[in-house]
């Protein structure tokens, strides 16, 4: 167990008590060293715990899953999960004969639900949750309600003369990035940790969960997309640029987001069937790793603003999506961007219920604030519940239209 990663609460840990007391089989799924193995050592201290990161216990499982498992006390942590997939219809035939709650509590570094070898689902027997790497709440040891307080409606205009906005620290964060062990490093040893991190789970990882061969080829195009982050993803101009086929792109991202290292953050349109911008949007999942890899630092705020805004909207997004994993696991996260330009950098839907995320690198708000987010208040009509719009500054300001604010940066990690 890293010390490091005992330092932090994780906000996730009462969603996973939660499942383990009705739900046979938990998985808690999110990237290598995001601090999963220590959430459940500390959340199930007592219980047997398998690593199959440890040779002798992937090989035996392996070679007869169902003996494994039979092998195993009838509560178990098992880490590790996706190196063995065939664990998993062993584990089925295991709770089918004893469906006590939390018997198995399992890690995965790859989303089991969409490695092409996973054969059984666990469907009525398993609930996923997915840790990401630290947010910005968690690394100041606050309970993260933003996301929560905005949804229910409950920010209010407020104005704190005292606050002096401050870019370098916002920029600090960005390239900071959320993974537990290189937040106590330097700026340069943090990033020799992200770029060893890469190259350990090209090494092993996507053999892993594909049938990539040229694993070198996805870790290229991780650096390419680190350095389009933010962007509106275009399949065939990145195989151009790499010498590769369109198929064999898409199917590499498929590869990195099942590892948790690329979201695809995909349209968001009205109707089902008429999509706004057929391309959706990558940000790579951890806003560190993504500068180290596309060579920011946090000294590039001021010299490269169009790089350093994509950084910073991909570094809100993660805020957003980690958040909804302890308030509510139901919403769906996307972008907007019409036919003239218009766009709001995050679209949160609950069913038909829509809220709009517009981010500014400024320390203003600006003339122009909200005009996405007024486009996709008249699309929704009586579905948009409210809008915001991010910003370096000290004040939460009422805008214009009506269900309209600007909101500090910082309130994310201080609610």
């Amino acid at each position: 167990m890293s010390r490091n990663q005992t330092l932090y609460a994780r906000s996730l840990a009462a969603v996973l008590r939660e499942a383990l007391s009705d739900t046979p089989v938990v998985c808690l799924a999110g990237p290598r060293q995001c601090g999963k193995t220590t959430l459940a050592r500390v959340l199930k201290p007592e219980r047997a715990f398998v690593s199959l990161d440890h040779s002798p216990f992937l090989d035996a499982a392996s070679a007869d899953p169902a003996g494994f498992i039979g092998s195993l006390p009838r509560d178990v942590t098992i880490d590790e999960v996706q190196r063995a997939p065939g664990l998993l219809p062993a584990i089925k035939l295991s709770v089918d004969t004893d469906r006590r709650p939390g018997r198995f509590l399992l890690t995965g570094s790859a989303d089991l639900l969409l490695v092409p070898s996973v054969t059984e689902s666990l469907a009525g027997r398993m609930e996923v949750a997915r840790l990401m790497p630290l947010s910005e709440s968690e690394k100041e040891r606050r309970p993260g309600r933003f996301l929560r307080d905005f949804l229910a409606g409950r920010l209010q205009p407020s104005l704190r003369p005292e606050t002096v906005p401050r870019a370098p620290e916002l920029a600090a964060r960005l390239v900071a990035g959320g993974y537990p062990e290189p937040l106590t490093r330097t700026p340069a040893r943090a990033r020799q940790w992200h770029r060893q991190y890469v190259r350990g789970i090209v090494d092993r990882d996507v053999l892993d969960v594909s049938n990539v061969r040229a694993a070198d080829r996805v870790g290229r195009l991780l650096e390419l997309l680190a350095v389009r982050n933010g962007e509106l993803f275009n399949a065939s101009r990145v195989a151009r640029d790499l010498g590769l086929q369109r198929e064999t792109v898409l199917e590499y991202v498929s590869v990195l987001e099942r590892l948790f290292l690329v979201r695809r953050l995909l349209p968001w349109h009205r109707n089902p069937g008429k999509r706004l911008v057929k391309s959706p949007k990558i940000h790579l999942i951890d806003s560190g790793l993504a500068a180290t890899l596309a060579q920011l630092s946090a000294g590039d705020w001021l010299t490269k603003r169009q790089r350093m805004g994509h950084l910073l909207e991909s570094f809100a997004v993660q805020q957003f999506v980690a958040q909804a994993g302890w308030s509510d696991p139901d919403l769906r996260f996307w972008h907007y961007r019409d036919k003239d330009g218009c766009e709001v950098d995050l679209v949160i839907t609950l069913a038909s219920r829509t809220w709009g995320v517009e981010v500014k690198a400024t320390s203003t708000p600006g003339r122009s604030a909200g005009a996405g987010l007024r486009r996709l208040a008249a699309l929704c009509g009586d579905d948009f519940e409210a809008g915001i719009v991010l910003y370096n500054g000290s004040d939460i300001l009422p805008l214009a239209a009506d269900r309209m604010m600007a909101v500090p940066f910082s309130e994310l990690w201080t609610r």
